[in-house]
């Protein structure tokens, strides 16, 4: 069972719903101890206090605000739990949107929301079932450590979600990335949309999604443990240099293809052969909604 991360309540309007926050999500990453090599003793990280040169102890440890390099400004957990802000008691609702509306760069972690006893059990039904039927989500405020943040709700399966969010300004402007003006034709267009097709699917499920770096870790461990040579390195492909996009297009369909088999998850469309006529309508995409229980 994950432990409580926070608890409180969701706000919206005169509407509140007592929570726990639990995680979402959980790490399956190989973790390693830092260590001595000549030894492999544990190295630590020890908390020492500069003016006095000694380790100070956990309950000595305090937060500061350094106005200059010789004054600093003492702040308590008390007095950040205790800021006049209702989000500091709440997740607030502020705002309802449409799913799509919202730009996935700015959604960080995920965590569930559990309605805090039978008192809970019909707000928070309530507050599910809204968000599923307006296919909306809300957007909230909330402070947690020693920040305020904002966040989003959605609908996972048959409990509530709340993603942080990072404000406006945390995003930076991708403008002096972008490359130099380049021209494309039709027909690598339409040969990428055509390499889409081939890789296009309804889930994530399969060893295509399987996280082989933590594997590959694993490998190696195992390796050393039994004292025998770690897997080869496999060698990498070439980048950096310029390529027929057509040819590299043509035969990247061919691989999806033989590698997608006789179960394959889309209609393929042919590669083109010649430069189109007439400009093809406008392909719809699915617009990605909350999923709406039975």
């Amino acid at each position: 069972m994950p432990r409580t991360i926070w608890s409180g309540a969701i706000s919206f309007g005169l509407v509140t719903v007592p929570i726990h926050v639990v995680s979402a999500t959980e790490d399956h990453s190989i973790h390693f101890h830092r260590v001595h090599l000549e030894d492999m003793a544990r190295v630590r990280t020890r908390k020492v206090c500069e003016l006095e040169d000694r380790e100070v102890a956990t309950s000595e440890i305090g937060k500061g605000y350094e106005v200059t390099r010789d004054y600093i400004v003492p702040v308590t957990d008390q007095e950040l739990r205790e800021l006049p802000l209702p989000t500091v008691k709440a997740i607030e609702i502020v705002a309802f949107m449409p799913w799509e509306s919202i730009d996935p760069i700015r959604i960080a972690d995920g965590y569930y929301l559990q309605p805090d006893g039978q008192v809970a059990a019909k707000p928070y039904k309530l507050l599910r079932q809204a968000l599923e039927r307006s296919s909306r989500v809300a957007v909230a405020k909330y402070a947690w450590s020693g920040r305020e943040r904002l966040g989003l709700l959605r609908v996972r399966e048959d409990a509530i979600v709340l993603h942080a969010m990072r404000w406006p300004d945390e995003i930076r402007d991708p403008s002096s990335l972008l490359p130099p003006p380049v021209e494309l034709s039709n027909e690598e267009i339409d040969g990428a949309l055509a390499l889409m097709d081939t890789m296009t699917r309804d889930d994530l499920e399969g060893d295509e999604f399987r996280d082989t770096y933590t594997e590959a870790v694993a490998e190696l461990i195992e390796a050393k443990r039994e004292h025998r040579e770690p897997p080869a390195v496999p060698e990498p492909a070439e980048t950096g240099q310029l390529v027929d996009l057509m040819a590299a297009l043509n035969e990247s369909v061919a691989k999806a293809k033989a590698g997608r088999g006789d179960g394959g998850h889309a209609d393929v469309h042919e590669m083109p052969t010649k430069r189109a006529t007439k400009k093809a309508p406008a392909r719809k995409t699915a617009s990605r909604k909350p999923r709406k229980s039975a």
